[in-house]
């Protein structure tokens, strides 16, 4: 088990008034674009943008970063072993499927296991 990608959130009203200057600063353009429960989503570099009203947005304001995962259950063992609270159980998503944790330390993070297609696509692995 280990963490594949790390992505940093950020948070923005208008995901298409934010990408043309990150795919400028990243020199990349998304490799992920996707709506889902009322927010769009674009994965691109090491950002993870988040976009919608306000109100959609605080719904996943709670976790700090997005990590992608090589597997999932084992991710979910040893969160559990080491005291970490499951904060939005194991859940399928347009990606793959994903979780949200709250470490015994208070961190909270989404693990995220990505389909094997998506997985090859962006990681070639």
């Amino acid at each position: 088990m280990r963490i594949l990608k790390t992505y940093a959130r950020l948070w923005t009203e208008d995901l298409d008034t934010a990408l043309p200057l990150l795919t400028e600063l990243t020199g990349r353009r998304p490799d992920l674009r996707l709506a889902f429960e009322g927010v769009e989503l674009a994965a691109l570099g090491d950002f993870l943008v988040i976009a919608g009203p306000a109100a959609e947005r605080a719904r996943y304001a709670h976790a700090s970063a997005t990590a992608v995962v090589d597997d999932l259950d084992a991710v979910a063992t040893a969160l559990a072993a080491a005291g970490a609270t499951v904060t939005t159980p194991l859940t399928g998503g347009p990606t793959g499927r994903f979780l949200y944790a709250r470490h015994a330390d208070g961190a909270e993070i989404e693990y995220v296991e990505w389909t094997p297609e998506i997985r090859t696509r962006i990681l070639g692995s």
